[in-house]
């Protein structure tokens, strides 16, 4: 099976407690742990991490929250967020990987008959936070490197074809953006993501598009609870696709 979870924002490190984002995430961490050991049972149970895992700063402080992810259950596949400070090279993050856990940026990775792709992405052109002169150059980095991994992985023989990214693909408007034309090109089945929280969930988008399904899975959302994560089957997504312009 196949999980999902963004936005853990461990700090077993420092005093960063969550709570003052809202009471849904008093004990985040407990709760987390909790539900993660109720549904994820095995070793080959794949759970996606997309981004924003620790709000620590260095590699000698993040040791504690990765030790704590490694001893739950399942293997996991990390992908850098906008926080991830202690992220500085793909060398040294795969070097302060767990047993069983994965770096994964602006790649792919095989699993089982799936190919994932991780990329931490960045706001969209349209959304309140861009900026065209501070946001643009790497927008247009981040949809060149979704481009060319997805190149790569067309090349592969896989079943479904996954993209987990931590920023939306969309701007606040849900409009389509260079990620989401580049991910309906190369026929991705689902893209997850993260970065969302409390209110800014309304700008969340969970459905198909152009036969691309798209879910949020920031763990506000989810109530901590990973999520199982299989794309739609083909055959169901013209039932699922939206009457409405994202």
């Amino acid at each position: 099976m196949i999980y999902a979870i963004a936005d853990l924002h461990l700090s077993f490190a420092q005093n960063k407690p969550m709570d003052v984002f809202g009471p849904v995430w008093r004990n985040h961490a407990e709760r987390l742990r909790e539900n993660w050991i109720e549904v994820v049972k095995k070793d080959d149970d794949l759970v996606i991490i997309p981004g924003d895992i620790s709000w620590a700063m260095r590699a000698e402080d993040v040791k504690v929250d990765l030790e704590w992810i490694g001893e739950l259950p399942g293997t996991k596949l990390l992908i850098k967020g906008n926080h991830d400070y202690w992220w500085s090279t793909m060398s040294k993050a795969r070097e302060l990987m767990p047993a069983r856990s994965y770096a994964l940026l602006g790649d792919m990775f095989l699993w089982q008959e799936m190919v994932i792709v991780g990329l931490r992405g960045w706001v969209c052109p349209g959304d309140t936070a861009f900026s065209a002169k501070k946001d643009y150059r790497i927008y247009q980095r981040e949809c060149d490197r979704l481009e060319k991994v997805l190149r790569k992985a067309s090349k592969v023989k896989a079943k479904e074809l996954i993209v987990a990214m931590h920023y939306p693909p969309f701007n606040h408007l849900k409009e389509p953006s260079g990620f989401t034309r580049l991910m309906e090109r190369w026929a991705v089945d689902l893209c997850v993501y993260g970065h969302l929280h409390d209110y800014a969930l309304k700008y969340a988008y969970d459905g198909v598009l152009d036969g691309v399904e798209y879910r949020c899975v920031s763990a506000d959302k989810l109530l901590f609870k990973p999520e199982p994560c299989l794309p739609i089957r083909t055959d169901r997504k013209e039932l699922l696709r939206p009457t409405f312009s994202i």
